[in-house]
């Protein structure tokens, strides 16, 4: 005899969290006309990172990391007016060469609320090119999460140049 389910005392379903959480992220979608490997590698070769991360007027010192789940990596940068800024994180995740996730510190801002938050990277094919999709979630604040938008615009067009500007 089947299985049946009485839908009347079936407990209801909670909403999605996940919508909750939206307001408190960021989703950025970009298609590449490079191959998805080569889009990967954009996020964790040295040589790669230092050609398109960081907002217009810096200038990537270094990009040390140790590329396995549990790893860190730091990336430092200096921007125009000669100040010195870093990250560092955690690698979540990482299958090349269709995921990664890390985590998003901001040394020395231990007590801001957006001090941590987390980078989800999707490396899609499609039809040659590479659709990437970038999730930066956990933002306490409407003003950081905006300007953090406003900064990975910037990475995002200057990995567009860079690509082009590779032969990829």
């Amino acid at each position: 005899m089947p299985a049946t389910t009485d839908r009347a005392t079936a407990p209801a379903k909670k909403p999605a969290p996940a919508a909750a959480h939206d307001e408190g992220a960021i989703v950025m979608t970009r298609t590449f006309d490079a191959p998805r490997a080569l889009v990967f590698k954009m996020w964790t070769e040295p040589e790669h990172v230092a050609r398109w991360f960081g907002c217009a007027g810096s200038t990537i010192e270094s990009f040390k990391r140790d590329l396995r789940v549990g790893g860190e990596y730091r990336i430092a940068w200096r921007k125009d007016d000669g100040s010195e800024q870093s990250l560092c994180g955690v690698y979540r995740e990482i299958a090349p060469p269709e995921r990664l996730v890390f985590t998003w510190v901001r040394p020395g801002a231990e007590n801001d609320p957006d001090y941590e938050t987390l980078v989800t990277v999707t490396f899609a094919e499609r039809g040659g090119k590479t659709e990437m999709t970038l999730r930066h979630a956990s933002f306490q604040s409407t003003e950081t999460r905006n300007l953090h938008r406003d900064g990975w615009t910037t990475c995002f067009d200057n990995m567009g140049h860079y690509l082009k500007s590779a032969g990829a």
